[in-house]
């Protein structure tokens, strides 16, 4: 993506016109997060909390997705049980006072794709909070060690170590080939936008595309704790969700990360954006 590659001062400066696409798109999906989760109740499914999802994202002119939006409450945060990819997909669990909830969801709007993840939770719920709070150490453990090229591989267990010493549960573990992110590019608009299994077909033909063509150079777009990841980050843009879990309780983040080819450390990853929910919420908690 020559827009990564090429614009290595967008970590301190301005972001070029490609990045500034991705950004929007993210914002817009944080603005949809943050929208549904004003209006969740007791008793809201998480199938009605993914349809408001998709509502509001469509009544803002998406029309294509990397992936529908998820919706998971409760002990379902911590995906305790998930045995299949079935599971994760919404169901009729209703939402309780004091219970942790995730929205998730992955809109492409003008060619630009976005992956979020959004926790929150309907009440008081102390060990939500901490967790929260813990996830910063993660986000800048990831930063650091992106910008040293230490193989993802590695980065991923030095993210588990660290939730080990706090206590907690690795939950990307059991996404799909255990992934704590993957990558995410632009995609083609078209007319019509089928989805598979929950999937942007278009979206899926991107990332087997980065798959092929990484086999062939020596490397992954899933970022994951097994062989096939254990390389330095591939310059472009990753959809990065590290989750933790507690005692059926789980929260996450997820968000996207520029790897450059720049020689600059400060200038080789960055955050795309700094305004986001989660970062907003620790520098208000400093602040206080």
């Amino acid at each position: 993506m020559a827009s990564v590659t090429s614009a290595t001062s967008a970590g301190a400066g301005e972001l070029s016109a490609g990045l500034r696409g991705f950004r929007e798109v993210q914002r817009l999906a944080y603005d949809c997060a943050e929208a549904v989760a004003a209006q969740l109740k007791p008793g809201v499914t998480e199938r009605a909390a993914a349809r408001m999802q998709r509502e509001w994202l469509r009544e803002r002119g998406v029309r294509d997705w990397f992936h529908l939006p998820f919706a998971w409450f409760g002990d379902r945060t911590a995906f305790v049980n998930f045995r299949i990819p079935l599971q994760f997909f919404p169901t009729d669990r209703e939402l309780e006072p004091g219970m942790a909830f995730i929205l998730d969801m992955a809109p492409v709007h003008n060619g630009f794709t976005a992956d979020i993840g959004y926790s929150g939770c309907l009440g008081l719920n102390p060990v939500h909070d901490r967790l929260l709070a813990d996830l910063e150490a993660h986000r800048e453990l990831i930063l650091r060690e992106v910008r040293e090229r230490r193989p993802l591989r590695e980065i991923y267990e030095d993210v588990d170590r660290l939730m080990v010493r706090q206590g907690y549960a690795n939950r990307h573990r059991a996404y799909p080939f255990g992934v704590i992110a993957h990558k995410i590019d632009r995609v083609r608009q078209r007319r019509w936008s089928p989805t598979l299994f929950g999937f942007g077909t278009q979206s899926l033909k991107g990332l087997a595309s980065d798959a092929l063509h990484g086999h062939r150079d020596g490397w992954s777009p899933l970022w994951s704790p097994y062989t096939f990841s254990d390389h330095p980050p591939q310059p472009g843009l990753w959809a990065v969700e590290p989750h933790l879990g507690f005692r059926g309780t789980g929260a996450k983040f997820e968000e996207i990360l520029v790897v450059t080819d720049s020689k600059d450390p400060q200038e080789s990853a960055f955050w795309l954006d700094d305004d986001l929910p989660h970062v907003r919420r620790r520098q208000e908690e400093k602040a206080a």
